[in-house]
């Protein structure tokens, strides 16, 4: 059985593989254009030998328009098999259920997270993507499941943005304050009596709501409240 290690492994020397056989194929292309020109191409002296020089040289410019490709076409194949959101509540609570399962942590739907990916500065953008970090980034913002595997994915924010305002602007945060997510209905925790809201996990950049919890501050923790922030930080 594989490990969550070795299907990272694998999705990446695939996509290495991918790309590399995009290349490929374009320099074969090159190449039989390159001979068919040259057999064209009339010599100059009977005695000449005709000798094709073939340069294997990729540029960076080649290099992104085939990972463009690549990556295109990873996504259409495998969109709705590796990318694929829970609409109703038996598949929320199959997430959660991993949750309790490997952390102990219970009505857990997803831990979300973002990150800043480097770009080149579009034209006239001015500071919209300069970060915090100190470069410029458009924002990934995704929910994983405990196996890290995405959930949810939302790509648009400019690096200049609060994480609390990009998350408040994606769909799935606009389909839960709706009540269209499909989440569960408050549950008993075990051993417990009281019902307790399904949820998702995040940090201090996220706010506090029902459907959305963090860990409590550290300048005033009582024992439980550690004990909570301790299991929701595993989470």
């Amino acid at each position: 059985m594989l490990t969550v290690r070795d299907t990272i492994v694998k999705r990446r020397r695939f996509l290495y593989l991918a790309a590399s056989l995009a290349i490929v194929d374009d320099q074969q292309k090159r190449l039989a254009e390159a001979e068919e020109q040259q057999m064209a191409t009339p010599p100059r002296r009977k005695t000449q030998r005709k000798v094709l020089q073939y340069s294997f040289r990729v540029e960076a410019s080649t290099i992104c328009q085939f990972m463009s490709k690549v990556c295109k076409a990873i996504i259409t194949v495998y969109k709705d098999e590796m990318l694929c959101c829970p609409k109703s509540e038996e598949e929320w609570k199959e997430v959660s259920a991993m949750f309790s399962s490997r952390f102990n942590y219970h009505n857990c739907l997803g831990a979300v997270d973002g990150k800043h990916i480097t770009i080149k500065k579009p034209p006239n953008a001015g500071s919209y993507y300069y970060n915090y970090k100190g470069f410029q980034s458009i924002v990934l913002r995704a929910v994983a499941d405990t196996t890290y595997k995405f959930l949810y994915v939302d790509v648009w924010a400019k690096g200049g943005a609060l994480d609390g305002g990009t998350w408040s602007n994606c769909s799935l945060h606009y389909a839960v304050e709706e009540n269209r997510a499909g989440v569960p209905q408050p549950e008993q925790l075990p051993n417990d009596d009281h019902p307790m809201p399904y949820h998702l996990v995040g940090d201090d950049a996220f706010a506090l709501q029902t459907w959305m919890m963090k860990i409590f501050s550290q300048r005033s923790q009582v024992l439980r409240e550690c004990i909570y922030s301790y299991r929701l930080s595993r989470a």
